[in-house]
């Protein structure tokens, strides 16, 4: 019973090294140079996207008050335009004294 256990450690214990020295290989390392290369390049992109969702974030809110202002401008001639005659007459101002 204890033989397994000890051919499974066995075998993970030379496995790690197996599989360090398989993927130590030039072309990964030569990814990960080309990969540090460019994070300035992925550091410009981030901040211009950056830049960007925040001037979209900017022009949503605009919309949404513009938005807000038609509703309420629409809300205010439909009570005008409905029944004239459920309506309070307009009180009237009074003459200028002299």
């Amino acid at each position: 019973m204890i033989w397994p256990l000890a051919l499974v450690i066995l075998l993970l214990a030379l496995l790690i090294p197996i599989l360090v020295f398989a993927f130590d290989v030039p072309r990964l390392r030569e990814r990960a140079r080309d990969a540090d290369r460019m994070l300035p390049e992925r550091e410009r992109q981030m901040d211009e996207l950056i830049k960007r969702v925040l001037t979209l974030e900017d022009e949503v809110d605009d919309v949404s008050r513009n938005f807000e202002s038609m509703r309420d401008e629409m809300q205010f001639l439909q009570r005008l335009l409905e029944n004239p005659e459920q309506r309070d007459p307009p009180d009237r101002l009074a003459p200028p004294k002299t």
